[in-house]
């Protein structure tokens, strides 16, 4: 090969090298977190999550391999430790940029009352993952308000850490906002017959979700999963239920907590689920708004169907 072929072959590569980026690892505790990064990585890479499909967020034992993950990751978020309790000692061991996402400025926060319900609230101080009154409710990202922000800040990194695609990000970080736009005017029609129809939960994981789109849940049969209630307290959940005739209870995949067939047992209930966590949907850019479209589907479809 002549010098000068060879020499222009050398600056070509050199260009190409420079020009090109490698991927930026994002790695998220929790489905929902990965589904807006998703829409904000899109075309740029995909994002990874830790948690398996159907794995509680409150109960989770890290794997060695998740540990590893944990560390190799450049960006790492997570709700905070009113979900993930588990992780907070293996984000202390990392030295790159880890976000905790209930902390991030410009969120809408709801914290637990006296009755179990949750209520707006601007700020959040102490943080415990359980439900006890003053706690925060950290099912964040059933708001579509809380989801911008959070999408705005991983905007904001990713263009940090990968500025040649900056422009990139932003401009889905905007798309997303755009298209959550249409999916708030989409679930209030979806849900518009149903409001006021009374129903219960398994889970208080829903208050952020019905806050935005007039819903209320009438009760909360909160049980531990490990704890079989006594018969004075069956008796008085079936109570709730007979007063108010037909109506849905719903759990949360995968697992239907084993007192649903006892409580229900004869009574004009239907059972059905609700996944706050949407564990099975795929990392796409449209991810999360697929995840609260069946939401309000499922909710709706069980509603309309008594």
């Amino acid at each position: 090969m002549p010098s000068f072929l060879r020499v222009f072959v050398f600056f070509a590569l050199s260009a190409l090298s420079l020009g090109a980026s490698a991927e930026v690892k994002v790695l998220t505790s929790i489905k929902p977190l990965q589904l807006i990064a998703a829409a904000v990585q899109e075309g740029t890479g995909t994002p990874e999550v830790l948690l398996p499909p159907g794995a509680s967020p409150h109960h989770y034992a890290l794997r060695p391999s998740d540990v590893r993950r944990v560390a190799d990751a450049d960006l790492v978020y997570w709700i905070g430790p009113d979900m993930e309790g588990f992780l907070g000692k293996a984000l202390q061991a990392r030295s790159k940029p880890t976000v905790v996402v209930q902390n991030l400025p410009g969120l809408s926060l709801r914290r637990f009352t006296e009755s179990g319900d949750s209520h707006a609230e601007e700020e959040a101080d102490e943080h415990d993952h359980d439900h006890r009154p003053g706690s925060v409710d950290a099912h964040l990202w059933l708001s579509t308000v809380n989801a911008r922000v959070i999408a705005a800040r991983m905007a904001t990194d990713l263009a940090k850490a990968d500025p040649s695609n900056a422009n990139r990000y932003q401009a889905n970080a905007t798309a997303f906002s755009q298209r959550l736009d249409a999916l708030d005017a989409r679930i209030k029609a979806r849900v518009a017959g149903v409001q006021g129809k009374p129903y219960f939960v398994f889970h208080e994981a829903f208050d952020y979700f019905e806050d935005a789109y007039g819903l209320k849940h009438a009760g909360v049969f909160a049980v531990a999963s490990e704890v079989q209630p006594g018969a004075r307290h069956v008796a008085a959940m079936r109570a709730q239920l007979q007063d108010v005739g037909k109506t849905c209870v719903f759990s949360e995949p995968p697992l239907r907590p084993r007192l649903a067939e006892t409580l229900t047992a004869g009574l004009p209930v239907k059972l059905a689920e609700l996944d706050a966590l949407g564990g099975f949907s795929d990392a796409r850019a449209d991810g999360y708004e697929h995840l609260l479209d069946t939401l309000a589907d499922n909710l709706a479809g069980c509603l309309e169907s008594l």
